[in-house]
């Protein structure tokens, strides 16, 4: 089983946030997939198998399968545009969230995905308990959105996980408005429910993100800078229920896996 590690939303090895991507002919067993994504031990690990014209595309982390994940999105596109269908020039994948549609264009990878809501919700004690930071604003869909003041508040924050897995959201994301021309926003996303201290950059959260930020700055475009210590850039842009994302990404090893079904079987 050949296996590919793609850093994604950066242009340098090292950068961005890495994910594995497995292009298999047939499905595997759902526990050797989770077996594979604990053992890489990367945020995400992503399984997709050609069915018609379509790619199925799931994702993994190291504790449990998840709905929808942006970075390996966009890792897996990387692969396939560079390995498996070098003549495409879209290609389309089934997932839990609908179907995801990705075109090349230069360096850049073109994700079509799904807007989140930003549904306004009460600042608690327990966010200000959390962060050690008090937001000026929250809101909630699946990931719950924290707004700072500013973006050293983003980059110096040290919350406390314990903490954090007690705020509703399957990701924690703080967002403040960016301290420089090349960007309009920074974020920082924390993702304890999926043992996550903290995901590199999240192309995923940025669909509540850029929301968010477009409705604010009155801007349909918007490059977005996420402030972990890899970091990341996203450029974004809001179609009415859709976020177009785009990035670039880089590969870093392609290897092979030599477990087989019935090896896992018999752990």
């Amino acid at each position: 089983m050949k296996q590919y590690i793609v850093d994604a939303f950066t242009d340098k090895v090292f950068g961005g946030n890495q994910a594995a991507v497995c292009i298999l002919d047939k499905w595997i067993s759902d526990s050797l997939m989770q077996n594979i994504a604990k053992e890489n031990n990367f945020s995400e690990t992503a399984f997709a198998v050609k069915e018609g014209s379509l790619y199925h595309l799931r994702w993994f982390t190291p504790e449990s399968e998840i709905d929808f994940c942006g970075h390996a999105t966009l890792a897996t596109s990387f692969v396939l545009f560079n390995f498996y269908e070098k003549a495409a020039e879209k290609i389309t994948f089934k997932t839990q969230v609908g179907k995801l549609t990705v075109e090349k264009q230069d360096d850049l990878y073109r994700m079509d995905f799904p807007a989140y809501h930003c549904n306004k919700i009460q600042v608690t004690d327990k966010m200000e308990e959390a962060l050690g930071i008090r937001p000026q604003e929250a809101y909630i869909d699946r990931d719950l959105l924290l707004v700072l003041k500013n973006a050293d508040e983003v980059k110096n924050l040290s919350p406390i996980q314990s903490k954090l897995k007690e705020l509703k959201g399957l990701c924690i994301v703080v967002t403040a408005p960016s301290d420089n021309q090349s960007s309009d926003c920074v974020s920082r996303v924390f993702c304890p429910e999926l043992g996550l201290m903290e995901d590199p950059v999240t192309g995923s959260s940025h669909c509540m993100i850029v929301p968010y930020w477009c409705d604010r700055l009155k801007k349909e475009k918007l490059t977005c800078f996420q402030a972990s210590q890899r970091s990341g850039i996203l450029y974004a842009e809001r179609k009415k229920d859709r976020i177009i994302i785009s990035g670039k990404a880089v590969l870093f090893s392609k290897s092979e896996i030599f477990v087989e079904e019935k090896q896992n079987r018999d752990s």
